[in-house]
């Protein structure tokens, strides 16, 4: 027979006081056995997320699919966030978009997501009308007209970061309408695992019946505002942030002047109104357990290289989680290469639940390379996988690192391996107005820029 081991039975045995040693042991080994078991049960949990990408070209549409995104978000027009920060589309462009997104089994959802005045409403209408005909699969929206119209005509809608959600109660709310939220950006991971909590407890459902899914931004520029809603922009230069028009104001350095003495001090050393960038990589198991089902990058107005070096690493770290092998020596490495594109400095935003005091050194990029335009493809050569380049700006030469671009290539990454100039003679080196060949390992297309990546020395 089993025997079943009690406190009064151990005891017994022991001598005075010794029972307490015993049973703090067992305490111990106890709890130590359930840690495990939670770390074991975390281990072989997989998280269904959705890696969502900015596309503010078609370069970058094609990088955001060549990396492995799930989705990708777009604006078009006047009436989206970065309607003058971004390579925008046209209305003609939205079953395009659609097209290719259907093609490579990704979502597309289109942005409209800034105030609205009386004279954006037929746009706005036309926008969404023009979207589900061309079977974009949401929009993504925050003033209220926008989300009425757009339930109206039964066209999937997100609800934007813009409206802050931060409670349960404003996603029930929102739930009614929505098919997924965007929450605001202020909140730490214990706000948002309760939020999640809350959505499975009380069984909160989109117009789907689906448990209604919850976004965040994973990675990219943090702004002063309240998840984005700043007014400074329009105070200084009239020019709203929240129509899509931000000067970056807050991004500059600034003199405090002592109005009864007028003595001047420059802010030194920050940028005491330009928060670090988001970076969620080396605490993404903790940010996916808190019941994260889309994972945003910000970056709708940055670079092909960008959205590749980006979504890869967010990808390789979201699957590595999934199967087991994520671990601080791979978070190292993506933080690394992250570092390589546009960034101010990376912090862990709001989401460890620390006060937001992370500025940036500096309010341009601290990215540690930098592309410089070198030329353009003339011609691809498939059988022997070269490119045919008109050198116009720079100069190359062998070992360095090089980007090309285009609407359908995507962006590719490369080493100069050989350079051959017109007269089928190979250099080590070309200079600008040569026409060259060299080797590359995909695909590109006649167009497609090429750009040389240089180290570059960045604000500490």
């Amino acid at each position: 027979m089993a025997t079943i081991i009690t406190e009064s039975s151990v005891s017994r045995h022991l001598a005075p006081g010794a029972h307490q040693c015993v049973w703090g042991f067992f305490f111990l080994a106890r709890h130590y056995i359930i840690y495990m078991l939670k770390i074991a049960i975390m281990k072989k949990e997989k998280y269904q997320v959705e890696l969502l990408a900015p596309a503010g070209s078609y370069e970058s549409l094609m990088t955001a699919i060549d990396n492995g995104a799930d989705a990708i978000y777009f604006g078009v027009g006047q009436i989206n966030m970065r309607s003058q920060s971004a390579a925008n589309f046209d209305l003609e462009d939205l079953k395009k978009i659609a097209k290719i997104c259907q093609e490579n089994n990704i979502k597309s959802y289109l942005t409209i997501n800034t105030v609205l005045y009386d004279n954006d409403l037929k746009t706005m209408k036309q926008l969404i009308d023009t979207a589900k005909a061309s079977k974009i699969s949401a929009v993504i929206v925050s003033d209220m007209a926008a989300v009425q119209y757009a339930h109206s005509v039964k066209m999937p809608l997100h609800i934007s970061t813009q409206l802050s959600i931060s409670n349960v109660e404003s996603v029930r709310f929102f739930a009614q309408y929505a098919q997924q939220i965007v929450l605001a950006r202020e909140l730490n991971i214990d706000m948002i695992s309760k939020i999640s909590q809350e959505i499975k407890k009380q069984n909160i459902t989109n117009p789907d019946g689906n448990l209604i899914p919850i976004e965040a931004f994973a990675h990219g520029a943090l702004c002063i505002g309240i998840s984005g809603r700043c007014s400074m922009s329009l105070y200084n230069e009239n020019s709203s942030a929240n129509r899509g028009a931000c000067r970056q104001m807050c991004r500059r350095k600034y003199k405090v002047t002592d109005l009864e003495t007028n003595k001047e001090m420059v802010l030194d050393n920050e940028f005491v109104m330009s928060p670090k960038d988001i970076c969620t990589i080396g605490f993404l198991k903790d940010f996916l357990a808190a019941g994260i089902s889309s994972l945003k990058i910000e970056g709708r107005g940055r670079s092909p290289e960008y959205v590749a070096t980006v979504i890869k690493a967010y990808r390789q770290a979201i699957d590595s989680i999934n199967d087991g092998t994520y671990t601080l020596k791979k978070v190292l490495a993506w933080e690394k290469e992250l570092g390589t594109v546009f960034n101010r400095g990376m912090s862990d935003g709001y989401y460890l639940g620390k006060p937001l005091h992370e500025w940036s050194a500096s309010g341009n990029s601290q990215a540690t390379e930098k592309k410089y335009f070198a030329g353009v493809v003339s011609h691809y050569f498939p059988k022997a996988k070269v490119a045919e380049i008109d050198l116009q700006a720079h100069d190359i030469k062998i070992d360095d690192k090089y980007s090309i671009t285009g609407e359908t290539t995507g962006v590719l990454f490369g080493k100069i391996k050989s350079i051959q100039l017109a007269d089928e003679s190979k250099t080590k080196e070309a200079k600008t107005d040569q026409i060259i060949t060299i080797a590359v390992d995909q695909p590109v297309k006649k167009n497609d820029k090429l750009y040389i990546i240089k180290d570059r020395k960045i604000y500490d």
